[in-house]
């Protein structure tokens, strides 16, 4: 734990897999992302850990509003009765009305069952509880500011969250994904993410660079836990995504070209793992990227479908 910040593993998917955390500040405490609504115990217990008491919560801000980050929100902020919760304001709606949110969601994964099975029940916040955070909102967290940055390129209601005293980012999915299972002696491993609906190349290298500007010491990633080495790992982040454009492009007019992808994408992450000392095999390496394999082959289609440039 530094600087007053706790990860909380949300549970969701497999250990390490999704991280929300707890920043505390003079006996007061902000929540970054909320994990699923299967999480609340966890975040119950953080606070506990911490010796906060739910009155003691005064923010819960979410990065954005994919579900593995801001699905458990309603039911957080239930528990918290002094809560604000702050959002990029094209996510504001999706909180206060999560009918569309997981109508979507459902489009993704296969219907409102495979839905609540692995998001929980997901509840509204009431409009008069959320904060829309517009670029450069700061959160007062008992004097600590925490800067709300837009960061669009993988979601257009992303927001970074700066913490000054951290010299760091709560970067949500904006700078990519690092499992803690992928570290070597190259040190860790990093790819984007690209999942439906909203990737934007142009913009994510843009937000990557933007974030640069700050200097910071470390990312706090939701996939998963805290990175250094952030301008090695920006510049992988660059490249790859490059990769990634230059291989959906060769296959956008392919009947199959989501398989295609994937391969491709199979290929793409496993020589750039083992090129960074990666020692597992090409099978471990891929059964730990699979599901991001699939999403990030996905986006990449709907982004074709879009007209991409």
């Amino acid at each position: 734990m530094r600087h007053g910040i706790h990860t909380i593993d949300t549970g969701f998917g497999r250990p390490s897999f999704d991280a929300a955390y707890l920043v505390v500040e003079r006996g007061r405490g902000a929540f970054i992302d909320s994990g699923t609504a299967h999480s609340l115990p966890r975040f119950l217990e953080a606070m506990e850990k911490a010796d906060l008491e739910p009155k003691d919560i005064d923010w819960v801000i979410l990065t954005h509003v994919h579900l593995d980050h801001a699905g458990g929100a309603g039911a957080l902020m239930r528990e918290l009765p002094n809560a604000m919760l702050a959002v990029h304001p094209r996510g504001a709606r999706h909180m206060i009305d999560p009918s569309v949110l997981i109508a979507g969601a459902a489009a993704v994964y296969g219907g409102e069952d495979i839905v609540r099975r692995d998001y929980g029940d997901i509840f509204p916040v009431p409009e008069d509880r959320v904060i829309e955070a517009d670029d450069g909102f700061v959160v007062d967290l008992a004097g600590r500011a925490l800067l709300c940055l837009d960061t669009p390129g993988h979601a257009r209601h992303h927001i970074a969250v700066h913490d000054e005293r951290a010299s760091a980012f709560f970067t949500g999915d904006i700078f990519g994904l690092s499992y803690r299972e992928l570290d070597s002696p190259g040190g860790p491993f990093i790819i984007p993410t690209t999942s439906p609906v909203q990737f934007e190349p142009d913009a994510a290298h843009a937000s990557i660079d933007r974030l640069l500007r700050y200097e910071p010491e470390a990312m706090y990633l939701t996939h998963f836990g805290r990175v250094t080495e952030v301008k090695r790992l920006a510049s992988d982040l660059h490249q790859t995504i490059d990769a990634m454009v230059a291989i959906g492009r060769r296959h956008a007019s392919a009947p199959d070209r989501e398989q295609r992808i994937a391969f491709d994408f199979i290929d793409l992450y496993v020589d750039r793992a083992h090129r960074q000392c990666v020692t597992l095999t090409t099978a471990e390496i891929v059964k730990i990227l699979e599901v991001d394999i699939r999403l990030n082959a996905q986006g990449v289609v709907v982004w074709l479908d879009r007209g991409a440039r």
